[in-house]
């Protein structure tokens, strides 16, 4: 048997043949590896499962006050925390993280949140990364007047500090999360386009490029069928940590009044509603701001796993 033979035949350390192991294969296996990374995916596979089943598991409306339950004569905003089953009286109508001060049921409020949330962060994402993706790739293939031309413009961009920038895009199209995620996505772009760039940039001259391009591969086969496949990436890496920091701008344009409009469950417009109880009623203030935090650092770790796992100076199977 040659030696050819004996490197396909030969096994690694979990069994499989080195023929049959493909890069995601690879990849999988180092980001289960990575305790880091299982604990991300666990906190953002829990909030996947919330969002999609909060009409099944909310007690209450979100948006609507409970005088359909208490009578408005005993309704008491703000009220604490009542559970039956740790000795709250039965005659009290059960409220898991107590109401907020119009009424509503604060936990039914934070479950939906978290749709609100993951929509914000996975629009927006997808939206930069489109826009994004063609204009780095544009670039970096044609390069000359072409990429400076883009890249000058996303280096004006990045000259903003991007939730000012957010801020004064909301400002002129006017408050709303629609608007909000927009801006979000605008000022996301330079990020991805930079990757995408760099990335074309490293991998169009190599033999297999050349190869397409001497055989007559048109522009569009060459970019999107051999450039692109290779220059991915950096940018899955990047969109899962984009996504952490889209939710934070939308939070905090929310909490600025210029995101989520009343009476929309956004985790950041109700930390701006309640921003004034921090020590009358501090479980409105603290709920929202954990939920943000525990799907920023979901967000955060995944990428950060999915970094390592496919970092490409990782040679062997770790």
């Amino acid at each position: 048997m040659t030696n050819t033979e004996n490197k396909v035949a030969s096994l690694d350390s979990e069994g499989l043949s080195l023929q049959s192991v493909s890069l995601w294969q690879i990849t999988w296996r180092r980001l289960f590896r990575r305790r880091s990374a299982v604990v991300g995916m666990i906190l953002l596979g829990i909030l996947i499962l919330i969002a999609i089943t909060a009409p099944l598991i909310s007690p209450y409306s979100p948006i609507l006050p409970m005088w359909d339950v208490v009578p408005p004569q005993d309704i008491k905003p703000r009220t604490p925390p009542c559970i039956h089953l740790f000795g709250c009286p039965e005659d009290q109508p059960q409220h898991i993280a107590g109401t907020d001060g119009n009424n509503r049921d604060e936990f039914s409020r934070l479950l939906y949140g978290a749709r609100v949330s993951l929509m914000v962060g996975f629009s927006t994402v997808t939206f930069a990364i489109i826009i994004g993706t063609l204009l780095g790739a544009v670039s970096g293939y044609f390069g000359g007047w072409i990429d400076n031309t883009i890249m000058r413009f996303m280096d004006v961009l990045l000259a903003f500090p991007s939730l000012l920038l957010a801020i004064a895009i909301v400002s002129v199209l006017g408050p709303g999360l629609v608007n909000a995620l927009l801006a979000i996505g605008i000022v996301s772009i330079p990020a991805y386009a930079r990757v995408v760039r760099a990335s074309v940039l490293s991998v169009r001259e190599m033999e297999y490029v050349s190869a397409t391009r001497a055989l007559g591969g048109n522009t569009l086969q060459i970019l999107f069928q051999r450039i692109m496949p290779n220059a991915l990436t950096p940018l899955i890496v990047q969109g899962t940590l984009g996504i952490a920091t889209a939710i934070l701008d939308a939070a905090a344009l929310s909490f600025l009044g210029l995101g989520a409009q009343p009476p929309t469950p956004e985790w950041g417009f109700m930390l701006s509603e309640e921003r004034n109880q921090v020590f009358t009623a501090p479980h409105l203030v603290f709920l929202p701001g954990f939920a943000i935090a525990i799907t920023v650092l979901a967000f955060n770790l995944l990428g950060d796993g999915l970094r390592d796992a496919l970092d490409p100076r990782l040679a062997h199977i770790s």
